[in-house]
């Protein structure tokens, strides 16, 4: 067995053993020589030699080396053959045989005669049977039996053993197979032990967990092969077995022994084999284990300490200590979110360190590296923790002392309040002296746990959080205490001689009424203040400031006050404004991240998305909007900017106008919520909406927040009015008013832009018109010349409701159509019906019968509109302007013009426009107009009909041009608000002053034909417009215009005491005139505002030529009806 060759099986020699010419029975000699057997083969002589080696060579390796180093013992069965044959047989196997021999036992042929001759051979040839064994000549079996038992022998031979060739054949085969098989099995598990010792353990997770899970694959299936190879052992173990379970009393031959001892001892192999290879997968599947939790603890620190070192950061930049009471509170709000945003963070950490401190305790091989990262972790959160800590003290002791500044400023406006409400006729007695002496002490007294008492100790209690503005600030609370402790202090000392003087009998006088009117300085509030003195409920229905404005004003109609006390007095409504607006932009920006983190965010949540329902997909834009840039812009901008000025509220309105270009966002915002809120009802049953209302808990579903844009920048312009009010004569009065107008323009450029985007129909860009000017709700009448007769009867008596666009470039028609629904799905749309091209446009300013209607006709009328307005003053707003637009046209088309005169002359002045008086300044006029035009924020140049302009100044405009004082809140369009909710149809314009109840657009237009009448007109009723004069005026005074009959005028607007101021453009002069005197001097005249050459007389072809650029440009631009 330890031969260098390979040695033979019996699968590989199957076939020579099936001829069974020799075999090994398993039968022993007397001192245990195995037995070969040589049963009778006539075809023995036939067997090639190559074959018959192979099988003695095969059967003598069978026995164990013990059995074999005796010898073995040879049965030749010859006993029907013939002496040749077996004297062939004999010598053939002595010549061959490869093992040790013992003895031959020769059964020779049982015939009288071949017996005989075997006899005489063999004794004649006993040399030539020379053999290193003797070889005995049995004559029968009995014989054999006397050499060897009949026990080892088979039944052939007379014997009892058991033996089927079969049967040992396939034991033989099965049992070299399992011998092979385990060979291979402890081949295969050192090469697969070897190959996983030698494995390199991963640097990360992924390969870890690959290389891990690959090698389990590989064991698995070792183990598999290894349980195959066991149940193929026991099944060979059970068939040696067979013959005892099925006769007891039978026993195995030695070579069955052998065999069930080879597959025993094959079987204890293996058994080892599969413990020793259990035990170094237990290791190794631990090694790789660890590893793998190393390199998960590895990854999960990294990414822990990239969080702890994020927050690190984050409350390094909460430096901010605060600069009011409200604003301490909103940064430990902060605070308080943050640190609960950072909990996970931190409990992440802690809960890792412990993770490591496991792995330690389990004997995991890296505990050289664990060990500073689990100490690391635990010094990254308690630094952490200790910093959040200081930085709660720092906002307690900042919140701690805002609260004694608000409370001692508190008690300084509640002393204000007291010494403005302390009537003075009432203490001019002993009693009523003594009642207020004892008002002061007693709020002196009550008053004294709200006073700074030292500021040294102030600054020493207080020095950790005590930037410079804070000292600031403190320094100016204490030193506003101080003023207010003087104060009282004088007026104590005051109280006090008048409760200690004698009191002569005196007859009591009450003031006389005028005096409670003649106040030398009025509060802005004063009217306001007297009108709701009546109603206690509207006293107290706009907060602390306004009541405090009534007590002030009626305190200063029974006394004058000092103008120290009133400066006072406003500053503090002045504070209560600014206060406001800063309390509610703070309350605006969280409200817009509440909705953007609560709702926005949580849309893209992965774990909310089984939420979201199919219509909602992907519609996070129309349903937000731009409100994460609008809430970036006030949360990281304007909110910061005003807190910049909450120590000087009246230049508040400079934050305004520096950022008036970034409010432009509204506009994007409000033309999105048509669409937001339509998608809104839609979804708004969705199971998201209600499961993140429910983690914010918000009282108001998602809608009521989507709105707050909405309503805040409507806000601004109240809270700025208000600011207006009582800022009237600071510094920063001007940029209020200029803010307050900026706001109003966006507000109604808002407006217009979302009427403009309903307009359907139109094949044409919008943007190509130019900016919309105006627009607005008016019945129109048409009248075309190459109409049929019946058709302009129809037209005349029938009026169209139209919304009319206007435009730089063009007018458009369009009819209204209102929507069914609710909200912004009620909102109008405007059908496109047509337009007319401005180049080709002329107007009749005034119409008989109607004051309200005026006329706009095309390609000298062929096309006449009657347009009636709801107002004379919304039709006068859109005359002027569409005089603008014509006026414009011409003064293009005539400088072309005198530009290309000049270039053939070089000696020709530019003409001045003849809507200007002939001034020096006009072109710089005309420029400043044109720079005004082009500001989108502007309201100038829009005045309505019952502003009074200022008597112009040499070398300035005339009263027509833009005037950026008077003129700033025009009104330019139909104020009637777009859908927003919330703003009443019948409600004042966002953008008209309180006071100009004229341009109320609830006035429904008329639906009725207007037929003009001829004679019975009543008193004429001056409007603003052109006339012919018709009776000499020459008394003209300093202030008043000389006029003579046949001049041209025109009339620009009313203003104070009954005077209209005209301009004479007859010779260019411009006054004021008393407007009885201005209607008898234009009589019954026509107005000649009719722009028409057929119309107008002589004196008014320059206003024709004014009015319409068709006539002076040439061939008119291409026509934009539709």
């Amino acid at each position: 067995m330890h031969q260098d060759i390979t040695p033979l099986c019996a699968a590989d020699i199957q076939d020579q053993l099936k001829k069974r010419f020799a075999y090994l029975s398993g039968g022993r000699g007397q001192d245990g020589s195995p037995v070969i057997t040589f049963p009778d083969y006539p075809a023995f002589s036939d067997v090639p030699d190559k074959e018959f080696q192979n099988v003695m060579t095969y059967l003598t390796s069978i026995p164990s080396l013990q059995d074999a180093g005796i010898g073995f013992i040879l049965v030749i069965d010859r006993r029907q053959d013939k002496w040749t044959s077996v004297k062939a047989s004999v010598l053939r196997i002595a010549a061959s045989f490869p093992a040790n021999l013992q003895l031959v036992l020769v059964l020779r042929p049982t015939g009288f005669f071949q017996r005989t001759l075997s006899d005489l051979a063999f004794k004649f040839n006993r040399d030539d049977f020379k053999m290193k064994v003797p070889v005995i000549m049995l004559s029968s079996v009995p014989e054999l039996h006397g050499y060897i038992d009949k026990s080892q022998l088979t039944e052939d031979l007379g014997g009892t053993l058991d033996y089927c060739h079969t049967r040992w054949l396939c034991h033989r085969t099965a049992i070299e197979g399992f011998a092979l098989m385990v060979k291979q099995t402890a081949q295969m598990l050192q090469s697969f032990g070897t190959e996983l010792a030698e494995t390199e353990l991963p640097n990360d997770v992924q390969s870890t967990s690959s290389v891990l899970c690959v090698h389990t694959e590989k064991k698995d299936k070792a183990k598999e092969d290894m349980r195959l190879a066991l149940d193929e052992g026991q099944s060979i173990l059970e068939s040696i077995r067979e013959p005892l379970s099925k006769s007891p009393e039978q026993s195995l031959n030695q070579d069955q022994l052998d065999n069930q001892t080879t597959v025993q001892r094959l079987l204890a192999q293996l058994n080892e084999t599969e413990a020793a290879f259990d035990e170094f997968w237990a290791k190794h599947q631990q090694k790789l284990e660890q590893c793998l939790q190393l390199r998960h603890f590895e990854q999960d620190f990294r990414e822990v300490k990239a969080a702890l070192d994020a927050l690190a950061q984050k409350i390094a930049t909460f430096t901010d200590v605060g600069n009011s009471l409200a604003h301490v509170e909103h940064l430990l709000k902060d605070l308080a979110g943050f640190e609960e945003k950072s909990s996970a963070a931190v409990e992440r950490a802690r809960a890792l360190s412990l993770e490591g401190e496991q792995l330690i305790d389990n004997k995991h091989y890296a505990v050289d590296s664990i060990r500073p990262k689990c100490h690391e972790l635990q010094h990254l959160c308690d630094q952490f923790a200790a910093e959040v800590t200081q930085r709660r003290g720092l906002l307690n002791k900042s919140l701690e002392l805002h609260g004694l500044l608000e409370a001692s400023m508190k008690w300084c406006d509640e002393g204000i309040y007291l010494l403005a409400s302390q009537p003075v006729d009432k203490c001019q007695s002993q009693d009523g002296a003594e009642a207020a002496l004892q008002e002061i002490e007693k709020f002196l007294e009550n008053g004294a746990e709200n006073k700074i008492q030292e500021l040294n100790k102030i600054y020493q209690d207080y020095e950790p959080i005590l930037t410079q503005d804070l000292m600031e600030h403190v320094q100016k609370v204490f030193q506003k205490q101080e003023s207010m402790e003087e104060m009282f202090h004088r007026r104590q000392a005051s109280l006090k001689k008048l409760a200690a003087k004698q009191m002569r009998p005196v007859q009591p006088v009450a003031p006389r009424p005028e005096a409670l009117t003649k106040s030398p300085c009025p509060s802005p509030g004063v009217r306001r203040g007297s009108e709701n003195s009546s109603s206690e409920g509207s006293t107290l229905r706009r907060g602390p400031y306004r009541r405090a404005k009534s007590e002030m004003s009626e305190s200063r109609q029974g006394r004058g006050s000092s103008t120290g006390d009133e400066e006072e007095s406003l500053a503090i409504l002045r504070r209560h404004v600014m206060n406001e607006l800063l309390d509610t932009e703070r309350v605006y920006v969280e409200e817009l991240l509440c909705v953007l983190e609560g709702y926005a965010a949580e849309m893209d949540n992965p774990l909310m998305a089984h939420l979201i329902s199919t219509g909602l997909q992907n519609k996070k834009d129309v349903l937000f909007g731009n409100m994460e840039e609008i809430y970036h812009f006030h949360n990281r901008i304007f909110l910061r900017e005003l807190e910049n000025y909450i120590d000087c509220p009246e230049l508040v309105g400079r934050c305004f106008l520096e950022r008036m270009e970034e409010f432009q966002i509204y506009e994007k915002y409000c033309q999105n919520k048509p669409r937001s809120e339509s998608l809104w009802r839609q979804c708004s049953d969705c199971p998201f909406f209600q499961e993140c209302q429910k983690k914010l808990d918000h009282k108001l579903s998602l809608d009521s927040y989507l709105l707050k844009p909405v309503q805040r920048i409507t806000k601004y312009q109240l809270l700025l009015k208000e600011m207006l009010k009582y800022s009237k004569s600071c510094e920063g009065a001007e940029d209020l008013q200029e803010a307050l107008s900026s706001i109003l323009g966006i507000l109604k450029a808002v407006n217009d832009s979302m009427h403009l985007i309903a307009i359907t129909g139109y094949d044409g860009n919008l943007s190509d018109l130019g900016k919309l000017l105006m627009q607005g709700s008016f019945s129109v009448w048409t009248d075309h010349k190459k109409g049929h007769s019946k058709v302009k009867d129809l037209a005349r008596f029938k009026p169209m409701q139209r919304h009319l666009f206007l435009h730089e470039k063009a007018v458009l028609f369009c009819k209204k159509r209102e929507e069914n629904g609710e909200g912004y799905e009620k909102a109008p749309s405007y059908s496109y019906k047509q337009s007319l091209n401005m180049t080709a446009v002329g107007i009749t300013e005034n119409v008989k019968g109607d004051v309200k209607k005026f006329e706009i006709w095309y390609n000298a009328r062929e096309e006449v509109y009657i347009i009636q307005a709801p107002t004379p003053e919304i039709k006068a707003a859109w005359v002027n302007e569409i005089r603008k637009v014509l006026t414009s046209q011409l003064q293009a088309c005539r400088e072309a013009s005198q530009h290309r005169a000049l270039e053939q002359s070089q000696s020709l002045p530019l003409p001045a426009s003849s809507s200007t008086s002939p001034s020096k300044g006009n072109t710089r006029n005309i420029k400043k107009l044109e720079e005004r035009k082009t500001d989108p924020l502007s309201l100038e140049g829009y005045v309505s009909s019952t502003t009074l302009p200022k008597p112009p100044e040499k070398g300035k405009a005339s009263p027509t041009s833009p005037d950026k004082k008077a003129k700033r809140h025009e009104v330019k369009s139909d104020p009637t608000p777009f859908g927003l909710r919330g703003w009443s149809k019948t409600s004042h314009p966002l953008e008209a002053p309180e006071d100009n109840d004229g341009w109320s657009s609830a006035e429904e237009p008329i639906n009725s034909s207007d037929a003009e009448e001829e004679g019975g007109m009543g008193p004429r009723k001056l409007v603003p417009g052109k006339y012919t004069v018709v009776v000499d005026d020459e008394k003209g005074g300093p202030h008043t215009l000389a006029v003579r009959s046949g001049d041209m005028v025109e009339v620009v607007q009313e203003g104070d005491e009954g005077l209209w101021y005209v301009r004479n453009l007859t010779s260019s002069k411009e006054g004021w005139v008393p407007a009885s005197s201005l209607s008898m001097l234009l009589g019954k005249s026509s107005s000649a505002q009719c722009l028409s050459s057929s119309e107008s007389s002589a004196g008014s072809a320059l206003l024709s030529n004014s009015s319409s650029c068709s006539e002076s440009c040439g061939a008119p631009l291409s026509d934009l009806q539709g």
